[in-house]
C-alpha cells in the first residue's frame, strides 16, 4: 500500500511517500526543505514532488499519515490541514502521530532518550522513550532546565532534537547529530498496524500544548468621548 506522509511540526517541511506491506515499511520517495517561515508555500510542492518521484497519483494512495506535533500554530496546521483536506477529497483513512515519536523511536537503543524540538520563547518540546522507543513522559513544552531536571529523573543518557543541539549547554547530554526532525518513515511504522488492518480513519487534533501567539478579541474596546 502507497502512503503519504506528511510532517510540518518543526522548521523542516516533509513529505514522504513510503509502501507498507507485511513484511515492513519501505521509503519510496522524500522531500524535506528547512524553513520556517515557509511552510504553506513547500508543502503542496513536495507532495506533487514525491508522488512524481514514483510515477504515482493522489488516486494511488492507500492512506495518509500526518505529525500531530507539538509544533507552532501557524506551522503545524499546515500540514495537518493539507493531510485532512487529501483524506476527503480522495476518500482514504488519515492517521494522526506525534512528532516527537518520530525522533525517538527510530534512536531507541536499549537506554532512555530525550527528544526535545526548538519551541521558541527559550523553550523546548520535549518527551522521553524507552530503550525499546515507548514514550514514557510527555510531550511538554517548558524551558530546556525543566526538561533537563525531568531527564534527570528517568535516567536519560542521551539526547536528540534540534531543541536537544540549540540547549545542549543547558541539557547537560550527549546530543546525537540525526535524526534532528522528524523521521518520515518512523511516523509511518508507527501507523503501519493502523494501515494494514484499514483502521478507520481519525480526526487530526493538532497537539499544540499551549495558546497561539495571535489570539481574538473577546470583548469590544470602550470608545472614549
Amino acid at each position: 500500500m502507497l502512503v503519504l506522509v506528511v510532517d510540518s511540526s518543526t522548521p523542516a517541511v516533509t513529505a514522504a511517500l513510503v509502501e507498507v506491506s507485511a513484511d515492513g515499511v519501505a521509503a519510496r520517495a522524500l522531500r524535506c526543505t528547512v524553513d520556517a517561515r515557509a511552510h504553506g508555500e513547500l508543502l503542496a510542492p513536495q507532495v506533487d514532488a514525491v508522488l512524481a518521484d514514483v510515477d504515482a497519483r493522489p488516486r494511488d494512495l492507500a492512506a495518509i499519515v500526518a505529525g500531530l506535533g507539538p509544533g507552532p500554530f501557524t506551522g503545524l496546521r499546515v500540514g495537518l490541514v493539507t493531510a485532512a483536506t487529501m483524506g476527503q477529497v480522495l476518500g482514504v483513512p488519515t492517521y494522526g502521530v506525534c512528532s516527537l515519536d518520530g525522533l525517538g523511536h527510530p534512536v531507541a537503543a536499549g537506554e532512555p532518550v530525550l527528544v526535545a524540538s526548538d519551541a521558541r520563547r527559550k523553550e523546548v518540546y520535549w518527551a522521553v522513550y524507552d530503550g525499546a522507543g515507548e514514550r514514557i513522559a510527555g510531550p511538554n513544552v517548558d524551558s530546556p532546565a525543566v526538561a533537563a531536571e525531568r531527564a534527570r529523573d528517568l535516567r536519560v543518557t542521551s539526547a536528540v532534537g534540534d531543541g536537544a543541539q540549540k540547549y545542549a549547554d543547558v541539557l547537560g547530554l550527549p546530543v546525537r547529530v540525526e535524526p534532528r526532525y522528524p523521521d518520515a518513515t518512523a511516523l509511518a511504522v508507527l501507523a503501519a498496524e493502523r494501515i494494514r488492518s484499514g483502521a478507520p480513519s481519525e480526526a487530526l487534533t493538532p497537539l499544540y500544548l499551549r495558546r497561539p501567539d495571535a489570539v481574538a478579541a473577546t470583548a469590544r474596546k470602550p470608545v472614549l468621548p
